[in-house]
C-alpha cells in the first residue's frame, strides 16, 4: 500500500509557523522523519491561513527536495497553488484533488496531463458527500470517465470515497468500505483507492485504535493508498501485518523489521 505522510500541513501550528518564518529545517525534519518511518510520498498543504499560497507551496516543495527526492502529493483547493508546486517538483507528483464536478475535473486533469501527474478524485460534487454507496460509485465512475477523456491511465487515479468521522458518520463507515471494493471494479486496469485515514477518528479519544482498525478492514477490501501519520508505530505495524496476512509480503519471524529495512 502507498503510504502518504500527512504531517506537513499548515493546519498544524508548528508547520504554519515554519512556513511563515521560512524555517526550512523544521519542514525538512518532518519530511525525513516520515520517510524513515515508511512513507512513500508526502502530502503538502500550506494551510488555510497562508497569505501567499503559491509562494508558500513553491518554498515547501523546494525545501523538501533538498533532503529527499520522494514523490509529493500537492494538496490545495486552488489550482494555481497546485501548479506552482508542479512546476518545481522533481519527482512525479500527485494532485490532491478534484471532485466530480465537470469544471473542476477539466482544470485538474489538464494540469495532470501537462505535468504527467497522478490525481486524487473525491467521490463528491457540489451537493456534498453522498450518503449511499450507489451515489459514491456513480461519482467515481464519472471521474474515471474524465480520466480516460484526457488520456490518463486509471492506474494514475486514486479514488477517495470520503471517509467521515465516526462520531458523526458511524452509519457511513461500512458503506465507505463497500465503496472502496466497488471502485476497484470500475475499469481495467483498476483505479487506485485512497482515504484520508485520520478523518475517521477526528474528535474521538481512541484515535490510533480507530485508525488502524479501519485501515486493516479497508486493506482487505481493496484500499491501495492512504494519507496517514507514519510516525504512529502501532498504525504502521498494523498495516505491515495486514499486508502480510493478505499475502502481499513474504513471512519471516522478524517481518516487521524486514519490512522497515525494505
Amino acid at each position: 500500500m502507498l503510504v502518504i505522510g500527512e504531517l506537513i500541513n499548515g493546519m498544524f501550528k508548528d508547520v504554519a509557523r515554519a512556513i511563515q518564518n521560512r524555517e526550512s529545517d523544521i519542514i525538512q525534519h518532518l519530511a525525513e522523519e516520515q520517510v524513515n518511518a515508511g512513507a512513500a510520498a508526502l502530502d503538502i498543504n500550506v494551510g488555510p491561513y497562508s497569505k501567499d499560497p503559491k509562494a508558500d507551496m513553491k518554498w515547501i516543495v523546494e525545501s523538501i527536495q533538498k533532503v529527499t527526492d520522494i514523490n509529493l502529493c500537492l494538496d490545495s483547493t486552488k489550482a494555481d497553488c497546485i501548479e506552482e508546486g508542479l512546476k518545481v517538483a522533481k519527482s512525479r507528483a500527485i494532485i490532491n484533488s478534484t471532485n466530480a464536478d465537470t469544471d473542476k475535473m477539466d482544470t485538474i486533469f489538464a494540469l495532470a496531463k501537462k505535468y504527467d501527474a497522478q490525481v486524487i478524485g473525491l467521490a463528491m460534487d457540489k451537493s456534498g458527500i453522498p450518503n449511499t454507496k450507489e451515489k459514491r460509485v456513480e461519482l467515481a465512475a464519472k471521474i474515471v470517465a474524465k480520466t480516460m477523456d484526457f488520456g490518463i491511465g486509471a492506474e494514475d487515479l486514486y479514488l477517495d470515497p470520503m471517509l467521515l468521522p465516526i462520531n458523526v458518520g458511524q452509519d457511513q463507515e461500512k458503506t465507505i468500505i463497500e465503496s472502496i471494493r466497488e471502485f476497484r471494479q470500475l475499469c481495467t486496469p483498476a483505479p487506485n483507492t485512497l482515504v484520508g485515514l485520520s478523518n475517521i477518528s477526528q474528535g474521538a479519544d481512541t484515535r490510533s485504535l480507530l485508525n488502524r482498525t479501519f485501515l486493516t478492514m479497508a486493506l482487505a477490501n481493496g484500499l491501495t493508498a492512504a494519507i496517514l501519520d507514519p510516525l504512529d508505530k502501532d498504525l504502521m505495524d498494523a498495516l505491515i501485518t495486514a499486508e502480510l496476512i493478505l499475502n502481499k509480503n513474504i513471512y519471516c519471524d522478524s517481518f516487521l523489521e524486514a519490512y522497515r529495512k525494505k
